[in-house]
């Protein structure tokens, strides 16, 4: 039988329609989307963040969905945003897992077992399994027919990153995002010289080759803070392999300055968190910390045996620390010996906490962060502690010589809030050095040494730094705090944080602020014994290296000062250098910045050669003064606010009241900053008296 030309085109045409039906339906029969919004599910009474407000929350999440009995292992996909606390995902009432602990935006798989799906109605539940408040972002849920294995393998990409001046390959993180800039979990495991986690990869000698599930990706490659960023966009089809090459180069000039974390945890050894020892080992090298101090709660870690054993040692030179984790706040300290026993934890205050973790006062004790509650416990709370005196009101000793001014696993709402409290310690007699610090129990959801703290020290070697020299210049105070910036302060283009200036006839004080190009710096900002004396506001400078150098000419001083810069930037997300949201949120707003913070310089004004703190001189002038609460006011006038502030808080536990008519006559002929100082120290007494009768 003959068939006409006309009849056979539509025969092809209708079998080409057949057989794209078919292929259609074996990419249905592939996966299953079966929730293709994010929902917000609440555990808590009120929104945690600003960006919930107005949306009405679930308690919990739960999908009807039909399915065929599966015989074989199958996948469960799904995205998960700000998840800070444990939330399980159950399917017909038995748990397949838990959503992964970590802040970031991400695309995780869950295994689904043999069995676990019934013919018919099947019921998905993601629910809180814990009872602290936490607002969770879920959904976007896809029901694989394959296994895990071979979900993440539909497609491969084999990646390398080398220093630009070397053209060598470099110890790298890399960091994969989908097309929606979600973190993508890839098939690759933590072994040998990789940290992986979902989105994530930490490798040693710069290379991996990963399994990807098919699809569009942007991957990143960098260093840390020091380096550039590269990346490129691909995209992998199934059954495709591909072969990428990425390129970074050292941006910020470091040279004679060590970096360092000064609290670095492990799963291993704290308990929580993830990161094991090998994997704590490689993240510390792919991120460029040359002094890294292992500081575990209540035990000593030497973590040098496995840096050499994996080859890393020529990369930092680690010290053996300790968080001295007690009820009454955290301290870490370090270096220490392994031989001795870890003091009781149990404290009733903090006078002889000193002596106990550092006998003979010879090694570095930082107070960490300081307004974190912890068994109830806040070491700088209100009530016991007026942040701008840096007054203790139970009478303890501080047992520490430095303290954080920023922790970037434990960040505040209000970033200055801590670098105030400083501030007032310096004030007080308290000469602590400020410090930055990550406070990291994972491999990626916190970066180690994403806040870090730069010390003056040979760094040619960093496999073979000079432990004593570098903890020597750490307690002297010749550091620089680093959130994504650098900021350094020269008076008299010569002294440096840490030093002691000479009294002269001009003051010129010099700063540069450097980063790499993915930060930027919009302001930056000079304190004299913590006030503001300068401020530089200028368009965000995002050029790499130095963003931006500048000096002011100052007067003399009424009294010796220190002298602190500090330099701000704009946040906007960045997938491989993502800032955290505060552990303990103060207020549901929170605008991120980058920081870098000097050291403290100081100006030797009455030239006696040492560091007169605010308290010393307030202290003095009330000797001389012999009660005479007139003659006292009137010899404030010869120095600064901060002096009135530390003589205000001095009367007041003499039993002086800053609202007692005599003082206040005494004060309506003072100077303007003695006034000012009574004024601020009366608006912090106040907020200390309502915060212990709330």
């Amino acid at each position: 039988m003959l068939i006409a030309a006309s009849s056979f085109k539509k025969l092809n045409y209708k079998l080409f329609l057949l057989i794209l039906l078919c292929m259609v339906i074996e990419v249905d029969a592939q996966q299953q989307m079966l929730d293709s919004s994010m929902h917000y599910i609440r555990n808590g009474d009120k929104p945690e963040w600003q960006e919930f407000n107005g949306r009405t929350p679930l308690k919990e999440f739960t999908i009807d969905f039909h399915a065929f009995e599966n015989l074989s292992e199958q996948t469960l996909q799904l995205r998960q945003y700000d998840v800070k606390q444990s939330w399980q995902v159950v399917l017909n009432g038995n748990k397949l897992g838990t959503l992964v602990a970590d802040m970031n935006d991400m695309i995780v798989y869950l295994v689904v077992p043999p069995k676990a799906l019934h013919s018919g109605i099947n019921t998905l539940q993601i629910s809180p399994a814990s009872k602290v408040a936490d607002d969770i972002l879920v959904g976007e849920i896809i029901l694989h027919k394959g296994k895990q294995n071979e979900v993440l393998h539909e497609a491969s990409i084999g990646l390398e990153v080398v220093d630009k001046k070397s053209n060598d390959s470099i110890p790298c993180r890399i960091t994969i995002t989908n097309r929606a800039g979600v973190l993508q979990m890839v098939a690759a495991t933590s072994k040998n010289q990789l940290a992986i986690r979902p989105g994530s990869i930490y490798t040693i000698n710069g290379k991996i080759t990963l399994g990807l599930a098919a699809g569009e990706y942007t991957i990143y490659a960098t260093r840390g803070f020091e380096y550039s960023v590269d990346s490129i966009q691909v995209t992998i089809k199934p059954g495709e392999h591909l072969q990428k090459k990425l390129t970074i180069a050292q941006e910020v000039s470091t040279e004679g300055w060590v970096s360092c974390d000064t609290h670095i945890h492990t799963f291993a050894y704290s308990g929580h968190g993830d990161a094991s020892l090998e994997e704590r080992a490689i993240s510390i090298a792919c991120e460029g910390i040359e002094l890294p101090i292992m500081t575990d709660h209540n035990i000593k870690v030497d973590v040098a045996p496995v840096m050499k054993s994996m080859d890393l040692n020529r990369y930092c030179t680690p010290v053996t620390g300790m968080e001295f984790t007690t009820n009454l706040g955290h301290f870490n300290v370090f270096p220490v010996n392994l031989e001795t026993a870890v003091p009781d934890q149990q404290l009733r205050d903090w006078n002889n906490v000193g002596d106990m973790i550092n006998p003979g006062g010879v090694g570095s004790v930082i107070l960490n962060h300081a307004r974190d509650i912890h068994i109830g416990f806040r070491p700088f709370d209100p009530k016991r502690h007026i942040s701008i005196a840096g007054m203790d009101l139970d009478g303890w000793k501080f047992p520490a010589n430095a303290m954080e001014v920023v922790n970037s696993g434990s960040l505040q709402t209000n970033m200055f809030y801590l670098f105030q409290d400083w501030f007032g310690m310096m004030n007080r007699g308290h000469f602590l050095t400020p410090v930055g610090s990550s406070d990291s129990h994972d491999v990626s959801r916190y970066l180690v040494g994403q806040a870090r703290t730069y010390i003056r020290a040979r760094d040619g070697k960093p496999g073979e730094i000079d432990i004593n020299e570098t903890i020597k210049n750490f307690q002297s105070g010749k550091v620089a705090v680093s959130m994504g910036l650098l900021t350094q302060v020269t008076v008299n283009n010569k002294y440096g944080a840490g030093e002691i200036a000479p009294l002269t006839n001009m003051l010129e004080v010099s700063v540069k602020v450097m980063g790499p190009g993915w930060t930027s710096v919009n302001c930056i900002t000079l304190y004299a014994n913590g006030k503001k004396i300068r401020e530089t506001k200028i368009e965000p400078i995002s050029s790499p290296g130095l963003k931006w150098k500048g000096s002011w000419i100052l007067p003399k001083f009424k009294n010796d000062v220190f002298l602190v810069a500090i330099a701000e930037g704009p946040y906007t997300h960045l997938p491989f250098w993502p800032l955290v949201k505060p552990f303990q949120p103060q207020s549901p707003e929170w605008t991120p910045s980058v920081i870098g913070c000097s050291g403290a310089v100081w100006i030797d004004s009455d030239n006696d050669g040492l560091q007169s703190s605010a308290y010393s001189y307030a202290f003095n002038a009330l000797e001389k003064s012999k009660g005479n609460i007139q003659t006292l006011i009137k010899s404030l006038g010869l120095f600064d606010e901060a002096v009135a502030v530390q003589a205000a808080s001095i009367l007041q536990e003499q039993g002086w009241s800053t609202k007692e008519t005599q003082l206040q006559k005494a004060l309506q002929k003072a100077q303007p900053d003695t006034r000012l100082g009574f004024q601020n120290f009366l608006q912090g007494w106040t907020q200390s008296q309502n915060s212990k009768a709330q």
